[in-house]
């Protein structure tokens, strides 16, 4: 069996390697419908700590909710998990995808994480951090870091990259906000009322719509085939780019100038059944332009894409076939894989830096490693090894920088999400690792595909502000939840602690400066809100709350977080959905892509 190199000796990250391509098959879209009135005494028993253990409720049906007692409308859906436990350093990403509910080996090689003990190196073990370091540094120093083929060097330039307001689907870590202060006004009159819906398309099947982006001039969304602007105020359509087929990833970063990505299929493809995620294209949201369209070969053979980022003026696209860099404007090539590498790219994680997280190796000796990356020139300016069997990660942060993971598949829930890592972006030694088992937190992380795609976590302040799963309230019959932050110096809980409420359920969406943008989840008799929390006291202060009727209630019960995107900015909320789907004849209630609410109402 091949043993992976020496530490000192990386190998060259950017290799093509013949892979799956982009799935065939989308999760499936979460239905309509209310809950059920809870007449029994509540089964989930309260447990120590900030989570509770819990069984995720049923999946909603079709139509809005009739009976007061509606239950908790977010059930998690399988396949988006979203690491609670970060992996240990070491070694291993398989070269094939798990099946559903795939867990990821971690603690130190050949031993499981313990939920509720940081893994990894503990305190004691202070000699081993500096010896890796060391070793870190010593490669960098004697081989000048790891480059990509065909780099053009970096311009020395700083550039900066936003997420689009809000949070869902790529849109992660501590964005938002201007010189240490949030920029969320609260308006005169937080009521809110519908501003406007665009009907769900139909499709033969089952179709990724994902992509939503709100910047200061329009509010935009991927529907089939296409990307359509929307006055943000009135929904009034501003303009239309025809992609030649769906679009299937979508990151949730923008440039500062407006820009973002997508990859896309070459054409529409036959039902039950995909043409390829070979296209990415750069897509100026202020004007309407797609800027350009560019694919990748291996040999002959087109590359399919798995995930798509922007970090500064970067595009990169990534999966288990290779990767590749463009310059955002242009499209110029800026580094790609090398023939001869034993590693491939499964992805990348932007926004402020590029991270790339890659698979070397296979079997027992295979290897993830995390690397910050140069956008311009792709070298490697700083590695963190993950432990043995550890097989996939997903990228919550890259500054700082922070990775999740399912360790050992201990978190039990399909999320992907047993273990964080905090890793310092400058020397890739690990600073700590925090527990985040799945009976106790509602994070959820994709790892697979989507390397960004992580609900109810984010990160700002150098802390990790996690959703905690429901529990037992305060009232008979009722569930709860909260917002917890650890610190990513030490890993240990600051003490901090957002409340829900009785039947209400808090999600993180982004930061605003140093303060927590979050959804609440309303019970049948109140309508959703969006919250700000203090980042000091941690106050929540109300921003909007929609109105409480059956067809927002319908609205707020298809589109939950946790399977559709939400993006809010001075006080407009919008709920988009991530697939569209073929009509049934189950449902008469209307499906929308997008609904919008603006505060005054």
């Amino acid at each position: 069996m091949t043993q992976p190199p020496p530490p000192d000796q990386p190998p060259n990250p950017y290799a093509q390697q013949p892979g799956h391509g982009y799935p065939n098959q989308p999760p499936p879209q979460p239905g309509h419908g209310s809950p059920q009135q809870p007449p029994a005494p509540n089964p989930y028993a309260q447990q120590p700590g900030y989570g509770y253990p819990q069984q995720p409720p049923p999946q909603p049906g079709h139509g809005s909710p009739q009976q007061p007692p509606v239950p908790n409308p977010y059930a998690q859906q399988p396949g988006y998990g979203y690491p609670n436990q970060p992996p240990q350093p070491g070694y291993g990403y398989p070269q094939q995808p798990p099946q559903p509910g795939y867990g990821y080996p971690g603690g130190q090689p050949g031993q499981p994480g313990q939920p509720g003990q940081p893994g990894g190196p503990r305190r004691n073990n202070a000699a081993l951090f500096i010896v890796v370091a060391a070793v870190v540094a010593i490669a960098l120093i004697v081989g000048g870091g790891i480059w990509y083929a065909n780099s053009s060097g970096g311009d020395g330039k700083k550039d900066d990259t936003a997420n689009s307001a809000g949070g869902g689907t790529g849109s992660q870590g501590a964005d938002g906000g201007e010189n240490g202060k949030g920029t969320e006004k609260v308006p005169a009159d937080t009521t809110s009322k519908v501003l406007f819906q665009v009907p769900l398309p139909t499709a033969k099947d089952t179709t990724v719509t994902a992509g939503s982006w709100l910047t200061g001039k329009v509010y935009a969304k991927t529907g089939i085939a296409r990307i359509t602007g929307y006055d943000p105020g009135t929904g009034a359509q501003l303009w239309t780019i025809p992609l030649s087929g769906p679009v299937c990833r979508a990151t949730g970063h923008v440039s500062a100038d407006g820009r973002t990505a997508v990859v896309f299929q070459p054409r529409m493809p036959a039902k039950g059944s995909t043409a390829g995620c070979t296209q990415v294209a750069a897509i100026d949201l202020n004007t309407g332009r797609k800027l350009w369209t560019r694919t990748v070969k291996s040999g002959d053979v087109p590359v399919n894409f798995d995930n798509v980022t922007v970090a500064q003026q970067t595009v990169a696209v990534g999966g288990s076939s290779g990767g590749a860099a463009f310059d955002l404007a242009s499209g110029k090539v800026r580094w790609q894989p090398k023939a001869a590498d034993s590693c491939d790219d499964a992805g990348y994680g932007g926004g402020a830096k590029l991270v790339a997280v890659r698979r070397c190796g296979s079997g027992d000796a295979g290897q993830l490693r995390i690397q910050t990356l140069d956008p311009v020139s792709g070298k490697v300016l700083s590695e963190y090894r993950m432990a043995s069997g550890i097989d996939y990660a997903s990228v919550v942060s890259t500054d700082p920088l922070v990775v999740a993971a399912d360790v050992n598949d201990s978190a039990g829930d399909g999320s992907g999400f047993s273990d964080v890592f905090s890793i310092d972006n400058r020397t890739g030694a690990l600073r700590t690792r925090i527990s985040t088992p799945g009976s106790s937190y509602a994070a959820r992380c994709d790892g697979i595909y989507e390397l960004e795609k992580c609900t109810g976590v984010v990160v700002g302040n150098d802390r990790l502000y996690l959703a905690t799963e429901r529990h037992d309230g305060d009232g008979d019959y009722t569930k709860t939840n909260e917002i917890v932050a650890f610190d990513l110096g030490t890993g240990k809980q600051t003490g901090q602690r957002a409340d829900a409420g009785d039947n209400y359920t808090i999600t993180p969406l982004r930061m605003d400066g140093p303060d927590v943008i979050a959804y609440k989840n309303a019970p049948y008799d109140k309508g959703a809100q969006v919250v700000s929390i203090d980042g000091g006291s941690f106050k929540e202060t109300k921003l909007l709350e929609n109105p409480v009727t059956t067809a927002v209630k319908a609205v707020e019960t298809t589109m939950s977080p946790d399977y559709a995107e939400v993006r809010y900015s001075q006080g407009h909320l919008y709920l988009s959905a991530a697939y569209a789907h073929a009509p049934t004849s189950s449902s008469s209630a209307k499906d929308y892509l997008v609904t919008a609410f603006g505060a005054g109402g």
